[in-house]
């Protein structure tokens, strides 16, 4: 598989290559955005800004650890913009966005393991 959204080699470099270390936090990651996720199209419904921000600042330390750079600067913008309260109209897509990135990361993250890591 062609990893477009994860580096592997970023993930490497923090686990040691530990593919039981990579296994655990696919799978914390795999929890976690759903969850971030979820709580970020609550927090926009609601128009509750600050905790968004909130929300989007620790989204992003766990799309970084993916070698997400990216998306980890898109979430950097929404998290400033949101607790500035500025440029409200971007927030959906962000969110959007953030979504479909982590979904489509997961598939990869769930290949990196079940197909190079445990063959290892």
């Amino acid at each position: 598989m062609n990893y477009k959204l994860i580096n592997p080699e970023y993930l490497d470099s923090v686990s040691g290559g530990d593919p039981q270390f990579i296994a655990e936090i696919v799978t914390m990651f795999r929890d976690q955005v759903t969850e971030f996720f979820t709580e970020m199209k609550r927090l926009h419904s609601k128009k509750d800004f600050q905790a968004l921000g909130m929300m989007a600042h620790k989204a992003k330390s766990s799309v970084a650890i993916m070698g997400m750079s990216e998306l980890a600067n898109l979430l950097k913008t929404l998290e400033l913009s949101a607790k500035e309260g500025k440029d409200t109209e971007l927030y959906e897509s962000y969110i959007d966005r953030f979504g479909e990135d982590t979904k489509n990361a997961v598939a990869e993250l769930n290949d990196l393991v079940n197909n190079r890591l445990m063959k290892n």
